[in-house]
């Protein structure tokens, strides 16, 4: 059966690159499906590369390599003194990608970015709860839809953002994922014709590369934009080959039959570094991986059993284990390299021992749980099944049964956002725009509670601090206030807070211009291949 789906996805790839003999192809061995195509209805890294990365572009965008903010769609942009206004000129002459199911008529306008804004946070929009289950989660998250006063249109070429209150990071916030830009123009068409669902799957943008196919599970097909407003790229067609195991992609690579891959096994690093066909960068990734237990559910909604259940797992055994000495323990919620990082915080202990005297103390006995283990390797967590068989045999030493389960990716982020879900989650996150909020508020908030933090963690005291800090536009006060929230994190203990890992990128050595981000994004503007 195996040896059958493995043929199954190979000759999906040969199909979708059919026609391509004379055109330069760049193979990409992903990690895993997307989600979906618009990238606003989800959180996944997996979804943004194969869908806002490729396709679309932002009003701002992140500096290549970097979390430094330069124009977009928009070409400038003014902010009012008080912080509350924002005011974008818009790049005149975009086009929208013609594709075979869609021929736009105009170029972007105000009326694009307006759409792309005011469907994630107006019930009253058609296209507010367009696919059944799905929601703007990243926006809500993020706390938009109170942030937001109104977007206003003030000609072709100019827009205006009202906020009900400044936020330091909201600059930032505007060059990730949800905040990709559509086409309304073919957003109407979708809605007209009764297809609305098809925003879904046949994504249309302003971006470097086009939609082409896509084979579930199997393949990804794009072509360069011949209408770019950056230049057309130098790859014709971007092929992203579906692959899930970790050692395949590799045997993939060295065997020319992709030219980059993400994430390999620890173990297989080494070798990958001595094949002179190959290059494989490398950078401490602003990353943590996490163990998320359910504080809605008890025993879990309680701060002392939760430290128990940490200081029984030996996370050093599990960075070994994973990562072969590719990545640190972590003890707080936010990477050490990112600005307020509070390294006087001390980490749970490891002491099994003590463990069970609170669990004891804590009136909890023969404890049976579930610990959830991602089925796609991520930078922040290679081997979640590993990881999860680790904590398996540590909490067992105390008295604790638990019990490993898993989702196909979709299925699992979309379970663990459950607030009612049971057990502990293995997840993790690689910061967006290179500001604490992203981290802190975005997956420990309570706005985010039944969203982006499964912990379904809401402590008024961390929750005011980290709020406040959105207010304050001098970072040095920030600071201080996240310092005070990571005190206040560890002390409730909402995770297990796992390690943060160094990134990894093998690559063919026929690759040029692609650069490794400190975001976790993949982008392939700009990258160029040897033929």
């Amino acid at each position: 059966m195996k040896k059958l789906s493995t043929l199954l996805a190979a000759t999906a790839v040969v199909t979708l690159m059919a026609g391509s003999a004379w055109s330069k192809t760049l193979v990409y061995c992903s990690e895993g499906s997307p989600e979906g195509f618009d990238s606003a209805l989800y959180t996944a890294g997996t979804t943004f590369d194969a869908s806002s990365r490729t396709v679309y572009n932002r009003l701002v965008e992140f500096k290549k390599g970097s979390t430094e903010i330069e124009p977009g769609l928009a070409e400038s942009w003014e902010m009012s003194a008080d912080g509350t206004q924002y005011t974008f000129k818009l790049r005149p002459g975009v086009k929208f990608q013609t594709t075979d199911f869609f021929t736009p008529t105009r170029e972007l306008n105000a009326d694009d970015v307006i759409f792309s804004f005011e469907r994630q946070y107006k019930a009253d929009n058609p296209w507010n709860k367009y696919v059944a289950g799905a929601s703007y989660e990243y926006f809500s998250g993020m706390g938009f839809p109170e942030l937001i006063k109104s977007i206003e249109k003030v000609d072709d070429l100019t827009v205006k953002f009202v906020l009900n209150k400044s936020e330091a990071p909201f600059l930032a916030n505007l060059g990730m994922d949800f905040a990709s830009i559509y086409s309304k123009e073919y957003a109407d068409k979708l809605q007209a014709d009764g297809k609305m669902e098809m925003m879904n799957q046949q994504p249309l943008g302003t971006g470097p590369y086009t939609f082409v196919a896509y084979q579930a599970d199997a393949a990804i097909r794009y072509k360069a934009n011949p209408d770019y407003w950056g230049g057309k790229q130098k790859v014709d067609d971007l092929v992203f080959a579906i692959t899930t195991d970790a050692a395949v992609r590799a045997q993939k690579l060295k065997a020319g039959e992709c030219h980059i891959m993400p994430y390999p096994n620890a173990a297989d690093v080494a070798e990958l570094q001595k094949d002179e066909n190959l290059t494989v960068l490398k950078e401490e990734g602003l990353n943590v991986s996490y163990l998320a237990y359910n504080t809605l559910v008890a025993p879990f909604d309680k701060p002392e059993v939760r430290k128990a259940l940490n200081m029984a797992v030996n996370k050093q055994a599990i960075v070994d284990a994973v990562f072969q000495g590719a990545a640190t323990v972590a003890k707080n919620p936010i990477p050490p390299t990112m600005w307020s990082y509070n390294d006087a915080v001390e980490d749970d202990k490891y002491d099994p021992d003590a463990a069970k005297k609170m669990l004891e103390a804590a009136g909890v006995s023969n404890l049976k749980m579930k610990i959830w283990a991602m089925p796609v390797s991520r930078p922040y967590m290679l081997n979640a099944r590993r990881a999860a068989e680790l904590m398996q045999a540590d909490l067992a030493k105390i008295g604790v049964e638990v019990e490993i389960v898993s989702y196909e990716w979709a299925e699992y982020l979309k379970l663990s956002s459950d607030k009612a879900r049971d057990g502990a989650v293995i997840l993790g996150w690689t910061g967006d725009n290179g500001d604490p909020d992203n981290f802190l508020d975005t997956l420990l908030g309570c706005t985010a509670v039944g969203g982006n933090n499964r912990a379904q963690w809401c402590n008024k005291e961390f929750d005011d601090l980290v709020k406040k800090a959105k207010l304050t536009p001098d970072q040095a006060e920030r600071t201080k206030l996240y310092q005070q929230a990571q005190l206040v994190f560890k002390k409730e203990a909402p995770w297990n807070t796992i390690d943060h890992s160094l990134v990894f990128m093998p690559m063919s050595k026929k690759v040029s211009g692609y650069v490794q981000d400190p975001l976790g994004i993949h982008r392939f503007d700009g990258v160029d291949i040897a033929e």
